[in-house]
């Protein structure tokens, strides 16, 4: 076989299989190779041209179709099996090939992979791709990062398959090292903030003003055409509508509340608690996805006290609240995610551009959303923007929202509606926006029991005071 194709796939799942299609649409010869014979048979019925696109069990016969250096992207799962892959190909490449991990891999593994293969010539980077089965095939955001040269032998492809706003590809190198994977891993968190945000005013349009299915799914529509037009509220929207193909009835009504995650929520958190940076919109969301795992628990603990009665809400006002306080809780999460890429992009030396980073979130990604036409504006304007809540893009937005935001939390906490992701976005505003915390007193708590030592408000220094008993 001669070494004609231009682009070189392994893992020929869903994900694999329609991200190498689209690759072969847009005129790239791609290869493609998985372990399993009928991925490998799918995928040459659906592209029906070998001479575009072809695959093969044979990792030999894989990697020699692959012209000069080798592009050959990864879309397996994270952790051991990237490995185990890179180990099978390593005997079979030659200097400056390329390996692109395009999983949800974490972001020290991409560092340490990167670092083996480059002492061996090979170049290695983290690309995140986001938009699930359907972006893969029609057009994904791409956050690829790590070394630019061997990124840029690649970048016609990545701009030609990636989705598209207003024409500018989504997809755009952001920086040297892991950046690409850590933005992905970012990208994810906030996905699950945004996705408990939308889940709560979910519940309290239901149980506050009794909106039926049909009700529920005209909202969010609606809202969808407005300034919280966005890909989870659209296919929210969408959700209310589906019928159960098993029963009569909507199917929304029949799943159960356990919510799974895979991992990359969690990291996101941990990592900003390892770096001193306030997250609590995404640290509560994946609690909450924790917390619906205890459903036999809940159970025994929900016979075992009375909730309130719920005082109902006029179905109007209530939508005009949870419209705002949704838009408020959006920002507020947005904000936190790119405070931690800032803050990350010094630590890490990634040298992140953010208003790029909102760019490419614009289109194709799980995340993409007509705010982040506005993230972009406010990071054009300054580059350093510590927070979106300074930014005068926002300041007069939140404003009017953060009134309705106060009104759904105290209605959740009164009539025992669990509302986590809005009353924590609505703490994170207040404390962000406080210039005294009581923070005073667990420094002086802990100079006392620990002689941790204090600064004070009228001088400089360290100081430590031996307390009285």
């Amino acid at each position: 076989m001669k070494s004609t194709f231009d682009f070189g796939l392994i893992g020929l799942g869903v994900m694999g299989r329609n991200f190498i299609l689209n690759v072969a649409d847009n005129n790239f010869k791609a290869y493609g190779h998985d372990l399993d014979d009928k991925k490998v048979n799918a995928l040459k019925e659906e592209g029906n041209n070998l001479e575009k696109i072809d695959a093969s069990t044979n990792i030999e016969t894989f990697v020699n179709a692959l012209s000069m250096p080798r592009k050959i992207m990864l879309l397996v799962p994270a952790g051991k099996i990237v490995d185990a892959v890179i180990d099978d190909l390593l005997p079979l490449l030659d200097k400056d090939d390329i390996i692109i991990d395009g999983g949800n891999s974490f972001f020290t593994d991409t560092d340490r992979r990167a670092d083996a293969l480059a002492d061996k010539g090979i170049h290695f980077f983290g690309a995140g791709v986001s938009g699930g089965a359907k972006g893969a095939r029609l057009g994904p955001s791409i956050m690829p990062g790590g070394n630019r040269e061997a990124y840029n032998k690649v970048k016609p492809i990545f701009e030609a398959v990636s989705a598209k706003y207003k024409g500018e590809p989504c997809v755009a190198y952001l920086g040297p090292k892991s950046a690409g994977n850590y933005v992905k891993m970012v990208h994810n968190g906030i996905e699950y903030g945004l996705m408990q945000i939308t889940s709560e005013i979910y519940d309290l349009l239901k149980k506050g003003g009794d909106f039926t299915n049909e009700q529920l799914h005209q909202t969010y529509a609606k809202w969808n055409t407005g300034r919280l037009q966005s890909f989870l509220v659209q296919i929210t929207s969408e959700i209310f509508a589906q019928n159960d193909h098993l029963e009569d009835g909507k199917l929304i009504d029949k799943i159960l509340d356990k919510a799974k995650q895979k991992g990359t929520g969690k990291w996101t958190s941990q990592n900003a608690m390892d770096l001193g940076i306030p997250v609590p919109s995404i640290d509560i969301a994946v609690s909450m996805r924790e917390l619906s795992a205890l459903k036999n628990e809940r159970i025994i603990a929900a016979n075992l006290y009375e909730k309130p009665s719920i005082e109902k809400i006029d179905a109007e006002k209530l939508e005009k609240l949870a419209e705002e306080a949704m838009y408020f809780s959006f920002v507020i999460t947005y904000a936190q995610g790119l405070s931690q890429l800032a803050d990350a992009s010094k630590e890490y030396a990634y040298d992140l551009d953010l208003e790029i980073v909102a760019k490419i979130w614009r289109a194709g990604c799980i995340i993409r959303a007509e705010i982040l036409t506005d993230i972009a504006i406010a990071f054009s304007v300054d580059k350093d923007l510590p927070n979106l809540l300074v930014s005068k893009q926002f300041v007069d937005k939140i404003r009017s929202a953060v009134s309705s935001a106060r009104q759904l939390v105290a209605y959740g906490a009164k009539n025992g509606i669990p509302l986590p992701g809005l009353s924590n976005s609505l703490t994170y505003f207040d404390a962000y926006t406080t210039n005294k915390l009581p923070l005073n007193l667990i420094q002086a708590q802990r100079d006392y029991f620990g002689s941790h030592t204090y600064e004070r408000l009228d001088r400089d220094g360290i100081f430590h005071t031996e307390w009285s008993d």
